[in-house]
């Protein structure tokens, strides 16, 4: 026998009319241009001011000048962006999905507290100081607790409440851990105080190779669950009924976040609210139909974090604010208005 489900969830699994297909398509070409933009102005744009000839020079014509350097460094940064943007919004599009829960991302799991437990462990006892060394630690350190979770919260039988209860559980226990280690070790604290704060400031193309097979792999796990999450939020007994594993795509559900999430964690630090907001705002605009939820966050998370990170480099010129301070003084009260407006994007 089918469970009845709200409208809103019932509508995801049906299709839309054409009109609204169309919309959807034409947001998204338009999402698309947004982020060229927004990605030209990263590179244009930083405590040095660059020409448009001098761009193009430094991107299609280098020949080692000062210029030509500097835009390599800036090139190296918005792609990093880029893909860290677009690892965020998916995996907190994900997880929202998965957990039932809009307010979902990747803290609620533990995976934030895990990167950064590996990480201060590798500086204080392991002597480990550069970002090409604890990069590994950190995607580790999330993937380890993304394990955990899963395990704790039922393995086979996980359900969402399960999940986030594990989760804040491990994250409470390694909150404590991280205090008590950076208190008492201050080359620790003061490494730690720069990489937790989030930034795309030490971006460069070895780190970029390191975490590109992670965020691959998750990008492909996490856009070919649509469909199986789909049916999962019409709730356990009307995923069954449709067929969908609910073993399985939980599994891989938290497998593509770990991959996403951790490697992301590694290379930029913790950066709050993109995995939050975004896939919230872009639901409003889509529907809850995640076929379209997880193009549109992959694409519009860039946007918010290379927007706030070149925000971060004109307002305190010629230094700069590290973008994860940005995207928390824009993402907070951006992100109270939506969950106090009237109608509330649902799941």
């Amino acid at each position: 026998m089918l469970v009845d489900s709200p409208p809103e969830k019932r509508a995801a699994a049906a299709p839309a009319p054409p009109r609204r297909r169309a919309v959807r398509g034409l947001g998204l070409l338009v999402t698309v241009v947004i982020l060229a933009l927004v990605a030209a102005a990263s590179i244009a744009i930083g405590a040095k001011q660059l020409s448009l000839g001098q761009v193009w020079h430094g991107l299609f014509h280098d020949t080692g000048t000062y210029a030509d350097v500097v835009v390599g460094q800036r090139l190296s940064r918005t792609l990093l962006g880029l893909l860290a943007g677009a690892a965020l919004g998916l995996a907190g599009a994900v997880l929202q999905a998965l957990t039932r829960n809009p307010l979902a991302d990747p803290g609620l799991l533990g995976i934030n507290a895990g990167a950064s437990a590996a990480v201060v462990t590798a500086i204080t006892f392991l002597g480990v100081t550069s970002l090409a060394g604890y990069v590994w630690f950190a995607f580790v350190g999330a993937a380890v607790v993304g394990v955990l979770v899963y395990a704790l919260g039922g393995s086979r039988g996980a359900t969402p409440v399960r999940l986030a209860l594990a989760g804040t559980a491990l994250s409470a226990a390694l909150s404590g851990y991280l205090q008590a280690v950076m208190l008492s070790d201050s080359q620790a604290l003061g490494t730690m105080r720069f990489w937790t704060v989030g930034s795309l400031a030490s971006a460069n193309n070895h780190t970029i190779l390191q975490v590109l097979p992670f965020l691959g792999v998750g990008a492909v796990i996490a856009l070919g669950l649509a469909r199986p999450l789909n049916a999962v939020a019409m709730g356990d007994d009307t995923a069954r009924a449709l067929g969908a594993g609910l073993g399985r795509t939980r599994f891989l559900s938290m497998l593509s976040a770990t991959l996403l999430c951790g490697a992301a964690t590694a290379a930029c630090g913790p950066i709050v609210f993109v995995g939050l907001m975004v896939p919230h705002v872009v639901r409003s605009f889509t529907g809850p139909d995640l076929r379209w939820i997880l193009p549109y966050a992959t694409l519009a998370s860039p946007v918010l974090l290379l927007g706030a990170d070149v925000i971060g480099r004109l307002i305190a010129r010629p230094a700069e604010i590290q973008v994860g301070i940005v995207t928390a003084v824009l993402g907070g009260p951006v992100f109270i208005y939506l969950v106090r407006r009237r109608r509330v994007a649902q799941l």
